[in-house]
């Protein structure tokens, strides 16, 4: 990794080497941001306070080594990185704002998509993650986690089972205690539904009523109009003596007829006048049968604005037309339907329920046991760690119970409280040494014992997550002795099969490192480019005497640190 203007660092390159690497460094050196660093290319929360005083920016970048085949490299190809001879290029920038942004393979990329592919490169365990397993969620998580698919695939069917439970008790919840309000809306719709029925409205019919009504309003002007129109077009009989357009037209058509031989031009204009005498013949004819046809009834003008009355009752209530009146009244009429069954929708949804309820008990039995089988097995493991952290007489176990609850689902016999994760309450007890009483480990452990009952837990999670690489942070805090010596043999152990970067202070567990990374500040209080170098020889005993006894020139402190680090060797 190099990191820039990040904390104190400054500018440095940390080489992390395969097997078991410590980074050391006096307390505020900076050895911290080597974890926030990697955090970060994990996909972390980006935070401006991380950014160097007076720099614009801080950037982490880092290679990362993924092995050909590995679900990693397709989710990293299927985000558009390119691999650098077999390694992944991450890089991410935070700004003095806040702002982060992150790099892939060359590609920008959300930072979800490195969080997404932390989960298979990288196990990050610290002092947190010890806190988190005090409580009694993150345990039973934790067992989870531990028994793999004997727990996820009953877990992933109960907790479907257990969300169609939530949605049906909820729909049932809204209808027993919406029932006055729904009743009160089947009322009014039914109400409405009968208006609109005794009304029997057609589409397009208040259309239809107001041109009618128009016309019928107007009936007398309107036949003293088409009267006088068909007297000017076909003439009066009353008046023999009056002249009249189709007799004109007649008479100019005759007058062209005679002539026509003798000129086209005259000839097309005698059929256009003759074409011009058959429309007025038409014309007058329609005119004679609308006046003839026209209703002048004063009863049938009342029937239709009496219609038009009842349609405008209906369009102030359900719609702007008519047409929206019927669309409103067959809208109305489903909702009817389904209000109405309300009470076979509950018998439907009360008989789903308690099937699920079964269904849920005989999941929750299925997870009850096999957690019981996992539990054994993982107290087992973690009471086998603890004899090689310098706790031989110290046992682990679980405790998983039930809480009754008379509106709970049945298991085993009983009728007990269940929530998203099944009915279990799961918690990690220690027993320090024969005679104790087992007690939950958050009151029956010190600050040492807790320390190395978590790297335990931490250690046998790591023999089964399929990562390569594990980051321990100060997790041996509160440890000393020969129970830190034992921590630093078992991590070495761990190494032999994984990348295991262990941040820490005690002498004790670095001596056992293949590579120690030490982390220290210039005069001026930054880490730069030099601040992180790896040790070797004479600089590596010298700060080993340091971390011993804060003299590197100790012939006691020199002496200490060569026995350790010839008691690693003689492990390896």
């Amino acid at each position: 990794m190099r990191i820039r203007s990040l904390g104190v660092i400054d500018d440095a390159v940390v080489e992390l080497s395969p097997g078991f690497t410590a980074v050391t460094g006096e307390t505020g050196a900076g050895k911290t941001m080597v974890v926030t660093s990697l955090g970060l290319l994990l996909g972390g929360r980006a935070d401006a306070a991380l950014v160097r005083i007076g720099a614009k920016n801080a950037v982490v970048e880092g290679r990362i080594a993924l092995p050909d085949g590995t679900s990693a490299v397709v989710r990293a190809e299927e985000a558009g990185a390119e691999l650098d001879d077999g390694a992944l290029l991450i890089s991410r920038t935070v700004s003095a704002e806040g702002r982060s942004r992150a790099h892939l393979g060359g590609r920008s990329v959300p930072v979800g998509v490195l969080a997404d592919l932390a989960d298979e490169l990288v196990a990050v365990h610290g002092q947190t993650d010890q806190q988190g397993l005090l409580k009694l969620s993150r345990q039973r998580q934790a067992l989870d986690r531990y028994a793999g698919d004997a727990v996820a695939v009953p877990l992933a069917k109960y907790a479907s089972a257990y969300r169609r439970l939530r949605a049906i008790s909820t729909e049932l919840d809204e209808i027993t205690t919406r029932a006055r309000e729904r009743a009160q809306e089947a009322d009014m719709l039914r109400f409405g539904l009968d208006e609109i029925a005794a009304v029997e409205p057609r589409s397009g019919e208040d259309v239809e009523l107001a041109a009618e009504a128009e016309r019928l309003g107007h009936a007398e002007a309107l036949a003293s109009a088409a009267t006088a129109a068909h007297a000017a077009v076909a003439g009066n009989p009353e008046d023999p003596e009056g002249i009249d357009a189709a007799t004109l037209v007649a008479g100019a058509h005759r007058a062209l007829e005679a002539v026509r031989s003798h000129d086209s031009a005259l000839a097309a204009l005698a059929d256009r006048i003759g074409e011009i005498g058959i429309l007025l013949g038409d014309v007058a004819g329609e005119l004679a049968g609308y006046a003839d046809d026209l209703d002048a009834d004063p009863l049938r003008l009342a029937a239709v604005e009496e219609r038009r009355a009842a349609l405008t009752a209906l369009t102030r209530k359900y719609g702007e037309d008519v047409g929206a009146v019927l669309a409103w009244a067959e809208q109305s009429a489903a909702r009817l339907t389904e209000l109405d069954g309300d009470d076979d929708r509950i018998g439907e949804l009360t008989a789903e329920r308690d099937a699920l309820r079964a269904e849920l008990g005989g999941l929750a039995q299925a997870l009850t046991d096999a957690r019981e089988e996992a539990a054994a097995r993982f107290a087992a493991a973690v009471t086998a760690e603890l004899a090689s952290l310098a706790m031989p007489h110290a046992r682990v176990s679980f405790e998983i119970r039930q809480t009754e609850d008379a509106d709970g689902v049945e298991v085993g016999g009983r009728t007990v409280a269940y929530g998203p994760a099944g009915a279990d309450e799961v918690e990690l007890l220690l027993a320090p040494h024969p005679g104790a009483p087992p007690r939950p480990i958050a009151k029956g452990a010190s600050g040492g014992e807790l320390s190395r009952v978590m790297l335990a837990v931490e250690v046998v999670f790591a023999g089964t997550d399929p990562v390569p690489t594990y980051l321990f942070d100060e997790v041996d805090a509160g440890v000393g002795g020969k129970a830190a010596v034992e921590i630093g043999r078992r991590l070495a152990r761990l190494a032999k099969t994984a990348q295991v970067v262990v941040v820490t202070h005690l002498p004790q567990v670095a001596a056992f490192a293949d590579r120690q990374l030490l982390v220290e500040k210039t005069n001026d209080g930054s880490v730069t480019r030099s601040g992180v170098k790896v040790l070797e020889g004479e600089e590596r005993i010298r700060e080993l005497s340091r971390m011993l006894a804060g003299q590197e020139d100790s012939q006691t402190a020199r002496a200490h640190a060569e026995e350790l680090l010839a008691t690693a060797r003689g492990d390896g």
